[in-house]
């Protein structure tokens, strides 16, 4: 097994593997991913998309690639064909991404979380001096959910997404996870400046599914224009919805506002037929686990979200 650089590489040439990785989303995580491959062969075909491939004779056995954001590089994705044995292409390719982005000028900090793989690589990146953090990706089969009916506390009100939300929002998701586990996953929770670039990829990029308005809610308080909660939801594949954010306020948690905006969206996608939904929710964060394993949620898949800090 040759492991070469992408740029080598050309889209035609990867059009099978791409074909099987979006069998094995679909399959397993019940996620659309063909949008994010016609992405990546478009990246790749005009040479921009920086990563490595696994070459057995000529033919592409799996590939995997990087982008840069400021001082932090993301492992974007990483996908063996299950015809090979596969961990060790994976780690080899992993191992020169690692080694090629460490040696870039002013990168400080990598995340990557590889969920197809479940937990395969992750003592591969423990001897990469990467932190991990178990996660669980977990569906609810819309027939099967368990509706609490709880109100929302008085002097609050639970509306409808709107774009006027977004720089609130963004707000709202900085001093939500401010100390929280999820915030040493995912820097661009620390700051506001962080949360909206996470929120323009949700809401107005393609980065996680196709934004739902009509199942995606606020919560404020009567008198105000600021932000106590909101829930943002995803189509990721026919059917299919995907949380791609949920937060409270610090000083609003307790309230059961997490399973109110829960409740909403669960009764706006029924009400738009959808089958199911899914959402990613760290281990650690026992409270938000046992939220969804109320709402009838179960765990599809668990696996780590990795972080390297240069100087760890």
């Amino acid at each position: 097994m040759q492991i070469v650089d992408l740029h080598q590489i050309a889209a035609r040439q990867l059009a099978p593997l791409l074909e099987e990785e979006q069998a094995c989303w679909l399959e397993e995580l019940h996620w659309d991913y063909r949008p994010s491959s016609q992405l990546i062969k478009k990246f790749i075909d005009a040479k921009s998309l920086a990563g490595r491939a696994a070459m057995a004779d000529d033919n592409p056995a799996g590939y995997g690639f990087y982008v840069l954001d400021e001082a932090k590089a993301l492992i974007g994705g990483l996908y063996v064909s299950p015809k090979y044995e596969h961990l060790r292409p994976a780690e080899q390719i992993l191992s020169d991404m690692l080694r090629e982005v460490r040696a870039l000028p002013g990168v400080r900090r990598i995340e990557a979380q590889l969920m197809p793989f479940g937990g395969a690589l992750d003592a591969a990146m423990v001897k990469e001096n990467f932190r991990l953090f178990t996660r669980q990706f977990m569906i609810l089969p819309l027939k099967e959910a368990q509706m609490s009916g709880t109100p929302v506390p008085h002097g609050l009100r639970l509306e409808r997404w709107e774009d006027g939300h977004f720089e609130s929002c963004a707000r709202l998701i900085a001093q939500a996870y401010a100390n929280h586990i999820d915030s040493e996953i995912n820097d661009q929770y620390r700051t506001e400046a962080g949360a909206t670039k996470f929120l323009k990829n949700i809401v107005i990029l393609p980065g996680c599914g196709q934004f739902l308005p009509e199942a995606s809610f606020v919560v404020r308080a009567e008198e105000s224009s600021e932000l106590t909660a909101a829930v943002l939801t995803s189509t990721v594949s026919m059917g299919v919805g995907h949380i791609t954010q949920i937060c409270v306020m610090p000083e609003f948690q307790g309230q059961r506002l997490g399973l109110r905006l829960m409740d909403a969206a669960i009764r706006a996608l029924k009400s738009l037929r959808y089958h199911a939904l899914t959402l990613t929710v760290t281990s650690q964060n026992a409270g938000a686990v046992r939220l969804y394993e109320k709402l009838g949620f179960h765990v599809v898949k668990k696996f780590a979200a990795a972080v390297w800090e240069c100087g760890e």
